[in-house]
Formats: C-alpha cells, sequence, structure tokens
C-alpha cells in the first residue's frame, strides 16, 4: 500500500508508482499529514467531499488546510488555509471550481480552488455548522447547524430563508434530495418533512416509527432517483422508507456486532438507473459494510478494528471512497476492486420455474412464496432433503430446434404464436422478451472499455445537428454513438446512425448496455449489406425492396417511375429513421416485437407493406415534394394492417426475389467481446478518415488562426474601447474643467464684489479712524505746545533770573558763567555731532527704503489689487508713523521734527530734500568752524592748563558745590533734551552717543573743562554784557531754527499722499 505524506508541500504527486489496490485490500492510497517540527505530529482529516466529476475531492485538517486530491491527474494542491477546523465540505455544482467550507467560527467561506481566493463570507449560524446541502442546479445551498437550518442563494450568497425550530426539538439533519426539488428536514423527535424548495411548502410528512421501535434517527442516507430514505441510529435496525408512497416498507437488521450506526450512504451504479440497490453502513466498530438491501446480502467491507474508519464519502460515479481514518490518515478505495457485484445491470423480472421430478416431490411439498413482484425459490418440506433435477418443461411435446430455444427458458417459437395471437408483447415484460429474442451477451467489461475512450470526436457537436431538450437523452444518444464508432471506424461517418439509435436510446436510456447492444445486435442482422455502398445508400437493399414492390404493386412501382421518384424517397427514409418518423411509440414498439421476432427480411418487406398500404394516396400524389412529405411524417395508417401485409408478402413472394435468399440468419452477439464488424469499403472508410482528418487539422488550424486574429481584434477592440474610454475621460475632465473654471470666474465676480464691499467699509473705518487720530494728534499737539510754552517761559524766566543774579553777583557767578557758556558750546557741538550723525543715518535709510521700495514695486507688479491695498495700508501705517514721528518730534524738538520733515520728503519731492540737506550742510560747515576753533584753542590751552587743572580740582568741587542750584537747572533741561532725541524713531545712537560722552573719563572731561575753562582773573578781564549777548544770540537762532524745521514738518503732513508716489 503505498503512503503520501504531504508535510509542508503545497502541490505534489499523490502517488509515485502505479497504484495496486488489489493486493491492499482496494486502497490505492493512504494520505497523511504530519507536520516537519522537532516534534512532528500528524494533522488530522476531519471532512472530504467529492466534486460532480468524481475524480477530484477536497480534503480539510483540523488547522484549516484545504488540499484538491485530483485522483485523475495524480496530484495534490493546497487551496486554502483557513487558520481554523473546517466542519463540513462541499463543492458549488455550478461553478465546478468553487467550494464550500463550514468554520468553527460559525461562518460559511467560498473559495476559488484556481485562483485560491475569497469568493464570498456568509455568516449566521450561532453554532458549528454540521453538513452543507447543494441544490442539483448549483444555485442554492442547505447548511444545518443543531438549532437552525439556513436557505442560502450561492448566485449572490444570501440568505434566503431560515428554518426555526423550537428549542426541545433539535435538528438532525436538512438536505435536497438528488435531482428533485424537494427539501427534507429530519428533526432529533423522528419527525421528516418534505418541503418544497421554491414556495417551501409542505409536500408530505413520513410516519412515525413503528410501535415498538426504539431506534432515534441519527444518519440518513436517499438514493439518487430520490425515492428510497435510509435512516438508522443507536441500533443495529435500519429503516428503509419508500418516499413515494411515504411508507416504511423494510426493515434490515445488521450483525449482532453491529450496536450504533455512524454514517449511511448509498452506492452508485452506472447501470441502475439512479435506483440504488448497495448501502454503505459505518458501525460503531469503524467497519463500513457495504449491503444489498434488496437481497440482504453483505458484499464487502472496508476498515478493521485496529484500522476503523471515523467518516467516509462515496464519489458520484461509485469508482472511489475516501475514508478518514480513526488515527487522522486518508484512504481512498477502488470500488472495481472490492467486488465484482457492483456495475452489473439488475436481474430479469420474470423467470421460469423449472419442474422438479414427479417421483421425488409432491406438489404439496413445494411452496412458492411471491414478495415485491419477484419469484423465489420454493421452500421445500422440512421432513426430508430431496435433490432435485431441472428440467425443460415441453409446450408441445416435441423438441424444438436449438434456434428456437433462448435464454431464461424461452421459446422463440412460442413467442411467435404468442405475437400473432394479440399483436404484440406484453409491455411489462417487452424489454424481457427483446433481450431474449436477440440473445445480448452483456459484455459488461468490453462496453466498459468502449465506454471509457470517451466521446468519439464525430459527435462531439453533436448537440448542435440534433438539439434534444432532455440533457440526459442526448448524454446517453451521445455514449452510445461513441461507442458504436469505438467498435467501429465506419459508424463515425454514418450520418444517419443518430436517427437509426435514438429509438432505442430513448427507450433504453436508463440502461446503455442494452442499448449499445441492441442497436449493435440491429446493424449486424437487420442492416445486412447497407454499408457495402458506402457512403451511398444500400442499392443492393433498395433494389430487393424494388423487386418485391414490382412483383406486388406493379402499378404502384410504375407510378413511383413516371413521377420520377426512386427507391431513395420511398423506401430509404423509412429505412434509415427505422419507421420513428412515421409511427407512434405504442405503433412502433408493435412492429418491433415482430422485426426482433422473424427473419431479418422482415424489416424490408415493412417497407414494402407500409408503401402498398398507402397506395392510394400515394396514387393521388403527383410532386416529389409531395412523395418526400409522406415518407417522413405520420399518415393516417392502420399498423395492424401494415403488419399483416407484411406477413402475406413473407409468405406470397417467390424465392427468387425473396430477400431471405440474399439475407443471412440471424446472429447473435458473441459473448466476452464483441464481433468485428467489418462489411464496408474499407478503403473509402480510410479514406474519409483520412480527408476528415486533414479537415480537421485545417479546421484546427483555422480555428487557431481565427482565435489569433478574434485575440488580435479583441486587443484592438479593447485598445480602441481604452482609446474612446480615455477620450472621453478627457472630454469629461475638459467639460468639468470648464465648469469648474466658470464656477471660479463666478465665485471670483463674487469674492471681487465682496472684498469690494469689503474695502469699501475698511475706507470708512479708516476714514473714521483717520479722523479720531487726528483730533487726538491735534488734541495731544495742542496740549504739548502748551506744555512747551511755558516750558519755554519757565526757561526764560529763569534765564532772566540768573542774568539778573549774575548781574547782581558778577563775581561770584563769573566762574558760573564761563561754566555755563562751555556747556552751551559742549551742548551745541554734541547737537551738531549728533544731528550730522542722524543727517547720515537718515539718508541711508532714505536710500534703503528707496531701493527697498523700488524692489517691492517690480516684485509685484503682477499683484496690483493686493499691491494697491497694501500700498494703501503701508502708506496709512506710514502715514501713522508719520504722525506719531511728528508727535514726538515736536516733543523732541527740533531734532525729532527735522527727522520726520526728511522722512517726509524723501517721498515728496527732491528740491525740498535738497535744500533741507543744503541747510543742513551750513549748519553743520558752522558747526565745523566752530568745533575746529575750540580744538584749536583747546590745544593751545591743553599744555598750559594741565597743571592748573590739577591745582584747581579741589577748587573746582567747591565752586561745583556753591552753584548747585545752576547745576540742577542745566542738568534738567539737558535731560528733557536727551529724552526727546531719544524717542524720536529709536535711535539707539543717540542714547549711546549720550552714554559715551556721561561715561567718559573724569580726567578727559577735565581736560576739555580746562581747555575753555579760563582763569577767574582773564574772564573778569572780559566785558560780562558781551557774554549776554552772545548767549541770547545763540538761544534765538535755536528758536528761529526749530519753528522752521516744524512749519516744514507741518507743510509736508498736509500732503500724505505724496508718499504712496
Amino acid at each position: 500500500m503505498q503512503s503520501t505524506d504531504l508535510g509542508n508541500k503545497e502541490s505534489g504527486k499523490i502517488w509515485h508508482r502505479k497504484p495496486s489496490p488489489a493486493t491492499h485490500e482496494g486502497i490505492i492510497v493512504n494520505i497523511v499529514h504530519s507536520t516537519s517540527e522537532y516534534h512532528p505530529k500528524v494533522l488530522r482529516f476531519l471532512n472530504v467531499a467529492f466534486d460532480a466529476s468524481g475524480d477530484s475531492f477536497i480534503a480539510g485538517d483540523h488547522q484549516g488546510n484545504i488540499y484538491v486530491f485530483d485522483l485523475h491527474g495524480n496530484r495534490f494542491n493546497l487551496v486554502q488555509r483557513t487558520a481554523q477546523a473546517c466542519t463540513a465540505l462541499a463543492f458549488n455544482l455550478r461553478r465546478k471550481s468553487e467550494f464550500l467550507v463550514a468554520l468553527a467560527d460559525y461562518s460559511i467561506k467560498c473559495f476559488d480552488t484556481v485562483t485560491k481566493e475569497l469568493v464570498s463570507w456568509m455568516r449566521g449560524h450561532e453554532s458549528s455548522v454540521c453538513s452543507i446541502s447543494v441544490h442539483a442546479s448549483g444555485r442554492y445551498a442547505i447548511t444545518t447547524s443543531s438549532d437552525t437550518a439556513q436557505l442560502w442563494d450561492l448566485d449572490t450568497f444570501q440568505r434566503k430563508r431560515k428554518l426555526n425550530i423550537r428549542q426541545s426539538v433539535g435538528i438532525q439533519k436538512v438536505f435536497f434530495l438528488p435531482l428533485s426539488n424537494t427539501i427534507l428536514s429530519c428533526f432529533k423527535d423522528n419527525s421528516i418533512f418534505a418541503w418544497e424548495c421554491d414556495t417551501l411548502f409542505c409536500k408530505y410528512q413520513l410516519p412515525g416509527p413503528p410501535e415498538g421501535s426504539t431506534i432515534l434517527y441519527k444518519v440518513f442516507a436517499v438514493t439518487r432517483d430520490g425515492r428510497i430514505l435510509a435512516a438508522g441510529g443507536k441500533s443495529n435496525h435500519l429503516h428503509l422508507w419508500s418516499l413515494e408512497a411515504t411508507r416504511l416498507f423494510r426493515i434490515l437488521q445488521m450483525p449482532a456486532k453491529v450496536r450504533a450506526v455512524r454514517h449511511l450512504e448509498f452506492l452508485p451504479d452506472s447501470f441502475d438507473a439512479g435506483s440504488n440497490q448497495v448501502l454503505g453502513v459505518l458501525s460503531q466498530d469503524g467497519i463500513m459494510r457495504f449491503v444489498n438491501i434488496q437481497t440482504c446480502k453483505l458484499l464487502f467491507e472496508i476498515g478493521t478494528v485496529e484500522e476503523g474508519i471515523s467518516s467516509s464519502v462515496i464519489s458520484p460515479h461509485g469508482r472511489y471512497i475516501a475514508a478518514i481514518m480513526e488515527n487522522g490518515s486518508l484512504n481512498v478505495y477502488s470500488v472495481q476492486t472490492l467486488t465484482q457485484e457492483i456495475n452489473k445491470p439488475p436481474p430479469p423480472l420474470v423467470k421460469v420455474i423449472e419442474d422438479l421430478p414427479s417421483n421425488t416431490v409432491s406438489s404439496s411439498n413445494l411452496k412458492m412464496k411471491v414478495m415485491s413482484g419477484r419469484v423465489q425459490r420454493p421452500a421445500r418440506c422440512k421432513e426430508s432433503k430431496i435433490p432435485t433435477r431441472v428440467l425443460k418443461q415441453d409446450l408441445t411435446g416435441d423438441s424444438e430446434n436449438k434456434e428456437n430455444e433462448l435464454s431464461e427458458g424461452l421459446n422463440k417459437k412460442r413467442l411467435q404464436i404468442l405475437l400473432k395471437g394479440y399483436g404484440e408483447y406484453p409491455t411489462k415484460y417487452r424489454m424481457f422478451i427483446w433481450r431474449s429474442l436477440l440473445q445480448l451477451p452483456e459484455n459488461h467489461t468490453a462496453f466498459s472499455s468502449l465506454v471509457d475512450k470517451g466521446t468519439h470526436a464525430a459527435y462531439l457537436n453533436l448537440q448542435k445537428k440534433y438539439p434534444i431538450k432532455s440533457r440526459k437523452l442526448l448524454r446517453v444518444l451521445q455514449r452510445t454513438l461513441s461507442a458504436l464508432a469505438h467498435w467501429s471506424a465506419i459508424f463515425s461517418d454514418t450520418p444517419y446512425l443518430p436517427l437509426l439509435a435514438f429509438p432505442f436510446v430513448k427507450l433504453f436510456q436508463n440502461n446503455q448496455l442494452i442499448c449499445f447492444e441492441v442497436v449493435a445486435t440491429l446493424i449486424i442482422n437487420w442492416c445486412q449489406h447497407w454499408f457495402e455502398y458506402f457512403p451511398n445508400p444500400p442499392i443492393n437493399i433498395l433494389s430487393m425492396i424494388e423487386n418485391v414492390l414490382a412483383f406486388h404493386d406493379k402499378e404502384l412501382l410504375q407510378h413511383f417511375i413516371d413521377r420520377d421518384i426512386t427507391s431513395q424517397v420511398y423506401a430509404w427514409p423509412l429505412l434509415e429513421t427505422l419507421f420513428s418518423e412515421v409511427l407512434t411509440r405504442e405503433e412502433w414498439l408493435r412492429l418491433f416485437d415482430n422485426i426482433f421476432s422473424n427473419h431479418p427480411s422482415f424489416l424490408l418487406m415493412t417497407v414494402v407493406a407500409y408503401s402498398t398500404c398507402s397506395r392510394a394516396p400515394l396514387l393521388n400524389c403527383t410532386l416529389k415534394n409531395d412523395f418526400e412529405y409522406f415518407f417522413h411524417h405520420r399518415n393516417n395508417l392502420d399498423i395492424n394492417v401494415v403488419i399483416r401485409q407484411v406477413y402475406h408478402l413473407m409468405e406470397t413472394t417467390p424465392a427468387d426475389i425473396h430477400p431471405n435468399s440474399m439475407l443471412d440468419a440471424f446472429v447473435a452477439l458473441t459473448k466476452g467481446q464483441y464481433p468485428i464488424f467489418n462489411q464496408y469499403p474499407k478503403f473509402i472508410v480510410d479514406y474519409q478518415t483520412q480527408e476528415r482528418e486533414r479537415i480537421r487539422n485545417d479546421e484546427l488550424d483555422f480555428l487557431r488562426e481565427r482565435q489569433t486574429v478574434e485575440n488580435m481584434q479583441a486587443e484592438v477592440d479593447e485598445q480602441r474601447a481604452k482609446d474612446e474610454a480615455w477620450y472621453q475621460k478627457q472630454e469629461l475632465l475638459r467639460r468639468a474643467e470648464e465648469t469648474r473654471r466658470e464656477i471660479l470666474l463666478q465665485e471670483e465676480e463674487k469674492m471681487a464684489q465682496q472684498r469690494q464691499r469689503l474695502a469699501a467699509v475698511r475706507r470708512e473705518l479708516e476714514i473714521k479712524e483717520i479722523h479720531l487720530q487726528d483730533a487726538a494728534r491735534r488734541r495731544l499737539l495742542k496740549l504739548q505746545q502748551d506744555q512747551r510754552e511755558m516750558e519755554l517761559r519757565r526757561l526764560e524766566d529763569e534765564i532772566e533770573r540768573k542774568v539778573q543774579m549774575r548781574d547782581q553777583e558778577i563775581a561770584a557767578t563769573a566762574k558760573d558763567l564761563e561754566m555755563r557758556q562751555l556747556e552751551l558750546e559742549a551742548q551745541k557741538r554734541l547737537y551738531e555731532k549728533d544731528l550730522t550723525t542722524s543727517q547720515e543715518t537718515i539718508a541711508k535709510e532714505i536710500r534703503e527704503d528707496t531701493d527697498a521700495h523700488r524692489r517691492k514695486v517690480a516684485l509685484e507688479e503682477h499683484m496690483f489689487q493686493k499691491l494697491l491695498e497694501n500700498s494703501q495700508m503701508g502708506s496709512r501705517r506710514a502715514q501713522r508713523v508719520m504722525e506719531d514721528n511728528l508727535a514726538k518730534a515736536e516733543q523732541a524738538c527740533l531734532n525729532a521734527d527735522w527727522q520726520i520733515q526728511a522722512l517726509h520728503k524723501q517721498k515728496c519731492d527732491d528740491r525740498q530734500r535738497s535744500q533741507g540737506y543744503y541747510e543742513v550742510a551750513t549748519l553743520l560747515r558752522k558747526n565745523r568752524q566752530k568745533e575746529v576753533e575750540v580744538l584749536n584753542a583747546m590745544m593751545e590751552e591743553e599744555a598750559k592748563k594741565w597743571k592748573e587743572a590739577e591745582e584747581k580740582e579741589f577748587h573746582l568741587h567747591s565752586e561745583k558745590n556753591a552753584s548747585a542750584l545752576s547745576d540742577a537747572s542745566r542738568r534738567w533741561f539737558l535731560r528733557q533734551e536727551t529724552s526727546a532725541a531719544l524717542e524720536h524713531e529709536e535711535m539707539p545712537w543717540l542714547q549711546r552717543q549720550y552714554m559715551d560722552s556721561a561715561y567718559l573719563p573724569q580726567t578727559s572731561r577735565l581736560n576739555d573743562v580746562s581747555d575753555v575753562d579760563p582763569s577767574p582773573h582773564s574772564f573778569s578781564r572780559n566785558n560780562p554784557t558781551e557774554w549776554n549777548h552772545m548767549e541770547h544770540d545763540l538761544l534765538k537762532s535755536v528758536r528761529n531754527l526749530r519753528r522752521r524745521l516744524t512749519a516744514r514738518a507741518r507743510s509736508s503732513c498736509q500732503h500724505p499722499h505724496l508718499l504712496v508716489t
């Protein structure tokens, strides 16, 4: 026995050498799935399901690995890893590559074995799904759990119906009956209901088990024709129900060692027409026994007590059995090697009771018990065992010829007498009589070898030429014709063979072996010499018919000749269809009762009789189409009259023209192997075969070229469709873009209008704000002006008071006057220095601002609206800054006023700015001249005053203490002026200069003082009045310059819009 370990392989061969199941108790292969870990373990298989072909099955283990095993191709493939155990499996009968799997999380998934992808995911169960049943059409599926059953639509994978039950009653199984539209539901209380699938109408309910029966149904099985239901449970009894009569018709008792039944399944048979007779019973001991439910005979067993079977599935065609063993492995059995009694036709319905010698056993000692329409063996008397001797019953008392003796104890002569008396055979026994008359050998092996060759190439497209509504009938016809073509090559080229075989196919569609052998016997005997002129009609046979017709009805033959009607018109259509076109079913059966009971020439005589019995309408026909219609359609003709006419022609036809002399007697098919049929021109058939092969090759080449062209055309069409779709998409995008552009334009227009409204509102608010700021500024300026005037008046009063004090105390204040003059000069120099530095800084800032403004205008030309808005906002900010600076300048007096004037003048005009620069430069030149003079004086006096400054340092401090009041007043004035200068434009350089000057070394300050500070004696030599005049002139010039700069600043502030140009 071969064993295959799947391991971690995802694909491979199932077996590596040809299996020999005959030597291993029918086992083809044993499949094991073990892991390759350090401690290997076996993964148990849980469920198996065959596909519709029966050559492939799927199996799932407890880790969720699902494999497909192709027994015909000797391959296995891993198609899915679900990561959880599967509880049920089933193939989708419509889409062959799809299968359903129920998982441990109560869901059902549909996968594809080819693409290995998830097709659908169905949820709805609240407990584990134990079975999946698929409808014969493949459209619906029923999934069953312990609490509910659900009907699914496999086209949409949606739940269609749900079976709800009471909690006290559980569900055993719900499934479809094979080849029907009925749903069978079996419950735990032994109630069984049948429902219509479409309407869910309850068709019937099976009655309860008989009284005294304690069996509770657990497992069920139905024959392929859906007529018999087998049910079993925890007992060795099996109940067989007739679903047509809805009654229990048989109870089977299994052997005593069977205590419980775990699984039931019928074994399909190719020749039982779905009425399966063999039932597989899996018991609690792990052994599956196959019994015949009619004879109650045990046929074979699989499994042992040591290697028990857990569950099993039989393939649809009955060739294989896939059994999951209790150790978790999978065994595949070959049914053909397990038994030789399967796939045999059923025994004949009628058996002849054979007489025993009269001197041995009297009739009173024999009992005949007839059950179920079958004749059983007589029961012998218990008193004695008497040997019996089988004798043939003699009806006439005389021995008959061997050719009259048929199988099964029938006699041809007696059957002919019965046929002449009743005109036909009994309908119930007709098929049996035909099989006896034709002496069919029933060669199962030979026929199976022909069928196994598959569909012949000549009949692959049979449905196109002969569209038959019943697919089963078409399949049987195709199989029968293919078997005939494999038997003899001429039948692959015979155009009328389907017409010839179709009546028998329709009659024997449930037993294909009998159908084939009947047609083959008919061809060998009743179609003698038909193929000698192949591919033309049998001219010799048609000549025989014409000779007989000429002898018995010359007028009718002359009428045919006059109308140019040959035997190919009035005889051949009847022969090639075997009268199936012109007779009804009952008439045709009655005719062939007589044909099969007589010499093969009877068929030819029937053709002549059909024409002579219809001579009246035929003589009235004048057109060829009328004759053709007459011999291809049913006519108002009594078949009994035709049969009597045939017997008359058989007796009255002369021997020289009688077909008996030209046709051989009946010859039956040989037993074991079919005879060789070569009664045809072999060279013509071979030539036609070669021509057909050549044509087929040409056709294949043409099909390949056409497929290539079609593929190219498909690619071109696909590319054209893609291009068209692309152009349409581009057109849609263009239209969408235009629509979006229009929408954007509308939105922009709306935004522009809203922006204009907002700008108008903003302008109004800004105007209001400007007015308010202007009023506040004027009010502040007025207040500051009043404060400055008060400050100036106070300063003037203070100066006058100081002058008066100096006048009164010339000697005492001479030193103070000189120091005050020096301080004024230093302040003037510091102011001039600060003014120069401020002028340079302001000029640099003006140039930088001008360049920045020019770059800004050049960069933002394309954003005119935004530029305008920004410019307006900038101008307003500049205006506010200028106004603030103006206020600060007025507060800081001259320096702030001049800086504001310079800031505004850079935007107004060059002339005013040049004039301002000229005045400032003039002042600077004067300041520089004075500085040069002072420096020169300081340099001259530096050497003289160095020693004097050191000597008078103590005296200087005493003089400072004496003039503290005048020094405090002067410092206050300087601090006010310094703070005003610092507030203007936040100019840190003024503060830095001031701080530098404030933190000068004490020696240098003293040096500066010593340079300009004359001795008291020298000061006393000057005129005090002259110094007073100089001080007043200097203050007056400062006031005039301040007023001029303030007036210019105010005049420039009246035109702020010039800054934007």
